[in-house]
């Protein structure tokens, strides 16, 4: 599978920060505006420029940002693929930034574990999404995210388990019926993979990754023909994305097997009118 997660984008990490306690601001209220405000500044930098954003998070621990600039020193590390680095790092500030607060301390392990992920340690992602479940029950976001984890070892079942659990909760997540398709599919369950992927597209048309992987399913299954119509598809939908690029090799590596199929049934003699 491949897992879109927004956990460490600057963009989208406003409700960490928004979580992070204002106890650690001793001189006042205005004082946590401004570090969680320099905190954002520093994730968006993080994406773009990792050492720049690396080099004023040490500027600002030297200046007093404490645990704020150790996060931010983390979202560097990440987005310069330093992952195992930047985990260690956001997992040691759960005690400090999610004290108290359990949806603060579920966020920092949440991302905490996409670092691991990215890492290549499944295990230790899928232990850290279970904490941080511990401390946010249900979370339809961490469910997915540990699905993915338990996906990543091979644990197919399991992560079907949480993804069920996920749409119960959420039953317009696209994306979590994506993910189910694909768990189902490394089964052989190509029945309910190709469901799934109709719901997915029922919630997100046109979605190239899903009619991509629809064509998988359906090569996987013996319907080549049918196979090559959604790759077309993929392709013409989305021709530069990664999964029309894909499904254009698809169309290339099948090519001459279509072809012979196509002949030999040409030259299959007329059947005789009973």
């Amino acid at each position: 599978m491949t897992r879109r997660n927004p956990y460490l984008s600057g963009a989208l990490a406003l409700g960490l920060f928004a979580a992070l306690p204002a106890a650690h601001a001793a001189s006042g209220p205005s004082s946590a505006l401004d570090r969680n405000r320099e905190l954002q500044a520093c994730a968006a930098k993080a994406e773009a420029n990792p050492d720049g954003a690396k080099a004023d998070a040490k500027r600002w621990q030297e200046q007093g940002g404490g645990d704020h600039a150790k996060l931010c020193e983390a979202l560097a590390l990440f987005h310069a693929g330093d992952f195992k680095a930047a985990g260690t790092q956001i997992e040691a500030l759960v005690p400090t930034l999610g004290k108290d607060d359990p949806r603060a301390a579920a966020s920092l392990l949440g991302r905490a574990g996409w670092a691991w992920l990215r890492g290549g340690d499944q295990g230790r992602a899928e232990q850290l999404y279970s904490k941080a479940l511990d401390k946010t029950p249900g979370d339809v976001d961490l469910l997915i995210d540990r699905a993915f984890a338990r996906a990543e070892g091979e644990r197919f079942w399991d992560a079907i388990a949480d993804l069920d659990a996920a749409l119960s909760r959420d039953p317009r997540r696209a994306d979590a019926y994506l993910y189910r398709a694909t768990a189902h599919k490394a089964l052989s369950n190509y029945r309910q993979a190709l469901s799934d992927i109709d719901h997915a597209l029922e919630l997100k048309p046109g979605d190239p990754e899903a009619i991509l992987l629809r064509g998988n399913v359906k090569a996987l299954g013996g319907n080549l023909g049918a196979a090559r119509d959604d790759w077309a598809l993929a392709r013409r939908v989305a021709p530069d994305s990664e999964w029309g690029r894909a499904a254009a090799d698809n169309l290339a590596r099948t090519a001459e097997v279509a072809g012979t199929a196509g002949k030999d049934k040409a030259k299959e003699p007329p059947k005789k009118v009973q």
